[in-house]
C-alpha cells in the first residue's frame, strides 16, 4: 500500500489559470493570507516583549522594536496584494443576498480596518518613535489591537472555506477519497473501483428492498 503522495497536489498541469483568483484547486489568496495574518500576531509578540525586556536587557528590547517594524513592513507589503485577490474573489465568486457574502463582506471589513490600523503603526514607528529604545505604550495598543482583529477576521475567512465551502471546486465523493493506489491529477475523473462499485451497488439494492 502506497503512503506518500506529491504530484498531484505540486503539478499546474489540468488546472485552468483565472487570472487573479489563482489556478483552479491553487488560490491565490487564501496562502497569501497566512503572511499578514503571521507577521502581524508576531509584531504584537515582539512589540509587548519588546517593554518586558527593556528594563533589564535594553538592547534586546530595542533589537525587539527592531525586529517588529519590519515584520510590519513585510506584513503590509504582502497585505496590498491579498487585498486584491480577495477583491477579486468577492466580485466573481459570490452572490449579493446571500450568507457567504455578507460573510465575505464581514470578513473585508475586518481586514481593511486591521489595514488602516498597522498603516497608522508603520507611520507613527518611522515618524514619531524611530530612534526609541523600546516599543511605546502606544504603539503596543496598536499591534495588539491589530493581531486581535486580524485573528477575528482569519476565522471569518475559515468560515468560509470550511462551513461555507466557499471556492472550493472538489464534491465530498472525488475519486481521491476512493481506496486506489492510481492518484488522480488535476481534471481527470478516475471511475470507482469495481470493489466499491459493487459495494455501492449491494448497498442501493439493500436500500430498496
Amino acid at each position: 500500500m502506497r503512503h506518500f503522495t506529491f504530484r498531484p497536489t505540486l503539478t499546474l498541469s489540468g488546472r485552468s489559470f483565472k487570472g487573479l483568483r489563482g489556478w483552479s484547486g491553487k488560490p491565490l489568496h487564501p496562502p497569501l493570507t497566512d503572511v499578514p495574518v503571521t507577521a502581524y500576531l508576531f509584531v504584537a509578540v515582539f512589540d509587548v516583549l519588546s517593554i518586558a525586556f527593556h528594563s533589564s536587557h535594553p538592547a534586546v528590547g530595542h533589537q525587539l522594536f527592531l525586529a517588529a517594524g519590519w515584520t510590519l513592513a513585510g506584513g503590509v507589503a504582502v497585505s496590498l496584494l491579498t487585498a486584491l485577490t480577495g477583491a477579486v474573489d468577492w466580485y466573481t465568486s459570490s452572490e449579493p443576498g446571500t450568507q457567504a457574502r455578507r460573510t465575505i463582506n464581514a470578513h473585508a471589513i475586518t481586514m481593511i480596518t486591521v489595514t488602516m490600523i498597522v498603516l497608522v503603526d508603520v507611520i507613527v514607528r518611522l515618524t514619531a518613535y524611530s530612534d526609541r529604545a523600546s516599543t511605546p505604550v502606544a504603539i503596543v495598543v496598536l499591534s495588539v489591537v491589530a493581531a486581535a482583529l486580524v485573528s477575528f477576521g482569519a476565522s471569518l475567512g475559515g468560515t468560509l472555506v470550511y462551513d461555507y465551502g466557499f471556492n472550493v471546486e472538489t464534491a465530498g465523493d472525488h475519486p481521491v477519497w476512493h481506496k486506489s493506489e492510481t492518484d488522480v491529477m488535476p481534471g481527470q475523473h478516475q471511475s470507482v473501483p469495481p470493489a466499491l462499485a459493487g459495494e455501492e451497488t449491494s448497498g442501493s439494492a439493500a436500500g430498496a428492498k
